[in-house]
């Protein structure tokens, strides 16, 4: 069997994401990022608003989101950026958020997250970074699914990382509740999770003209590994060996985000995972880099959504009980 053969564009490791979009129109266009309030994530709303999109910025902390807002406009000479509370590890954020929306959506980027974070539970019971990077992205792309399906074309992305080389997702025991906690395996499993999503939304949704697919944007220092010491990632980058990759800025680390969200190079692509602003190459042993075959299995990917439907139906979570899950 010939292997397929994987979507090659001009752009490297080295490309911003001004880069990617430079001569690209987006006004007419609005765009959902979350965790835009600093990182990569407002490096993805800068590069956006910066070709015209409407913008809104989805964000738990709504002080720093101003703050990010105040600065894209400026920065962009556009003022369509807006500000939304978000706080995806709280069904009712979740909630409110999309019950507030209005109006079509032609890209959502799942981009915020949470990492290496000590044992901690949300007010659902679940573990907090599989409720946040993946439970919580997960109901607000079928939340707003039918804002995205008021367009032609509409993008759903979804921010991996390299860690989901690292571990499946355990469907049997997703939040820790029968083994022991471990904060960088709970991590590796909510970035697999991340791709299996796109694979499975990408199936479901391919008649609805919803393209969905997942990335890593590489090494970027920022926030997000607060709770991971510097002994720690050189630890990290020295067990990846020759495979480890190159530190990036945020501005570069965006790159692949709004290449999915927005390049007509990728247009009608979906179900894939990229990283380097182009398609990866299936992980070899040894080698940090590349897309696990347990990320892209269709058979997880497709356990892992009925086991999502269920966690946001479950009475934990029974504010959303109105509203039905897109098939």
């Amino acid at each position: 069997m010939t292997a397929p053969t994987l979507l090659r564009t001009p752009f490297d490791a080295t490309t911003t994401a001004d880069e990617v979009l430079a001569g690209v129109d987006l006004s007419s266009r609005r765009a959902v990022v979350t965790g835009a309030a600093s990182g990569i994530g407002y490096e993805t709303a800068r590069a956006l608003a910066g070709a015209g999109a409407e913008v809104t910025l989805a964000v738990r902390d709504v002080d720093a989101g101003e703050r990010a807002r105040a600065e894209i406009a400026e920065v962009t000479g556009n003022p369509m950026v807006r500000v939304g509370e978000l706080d995806l590890a709280e069904p009712t954020s979740v909630a409110r958020f999309v019950r507030l929306w209005d109006g079509p959506l032609h890209m959502l980027v799942n981009n915020a997250g949470v990492m290496a974070t000590p044992e901690t539970r949300t007010s659902a019971g679940w573990e907090l970074q599989f409720a946040t990077n993946h439970l919580g992205h997960f109901e607000l792309a079928t939340g707003l699914h039918w804002a995205l399906t008021a367009v032609d074309g509409a993008r759903i992305v979804s921010v991996s990382s390299n860690a989901h080389l690292r571990a499946g997702v355990d469907l049997d025991d997703p939040h820790f509740l029968d083994r022991p906690y471990d904060r960088s395996l709970a991590y590796a499993q909510s970035k697999s999770a991340n791709v299996l999503f796109a694979v499975e939304a990408a199936r479901r949704w391919a008649d609805d003209g919803i393209s969905v697919n997942a990335l890593t944007p590489g090494g970027i220092r920022t926030g997000l590994q607060r709770h991971i010491s510097d002994d720690d990632l050189a630890r990290l980058r020295a067990k990846a060996g020759a495979g480890a990759p190159q530190w990036k800025t945020p501005q570069q680390g965006a790159a692949t985000s709004v290449l999915l969200a927005a390049s007509p190079l990728v247009s009608g692509v979906t179900g894939r995972y990229f990283e380097d602003v182009n398609e990866a190459a299936p992980a070899e042993p040894g080698v940090y880099r590349g897309v696990a075959a347990h990320a892209l299995d269709p058979v997880a990917a497709a356990a892992l959504w009925d086991l999502s439907e269920r966690a946001v139906r479950d009475d934990t979570w029974s504010h959303f009980s109105a509203w039905p899950i897109a098939a």
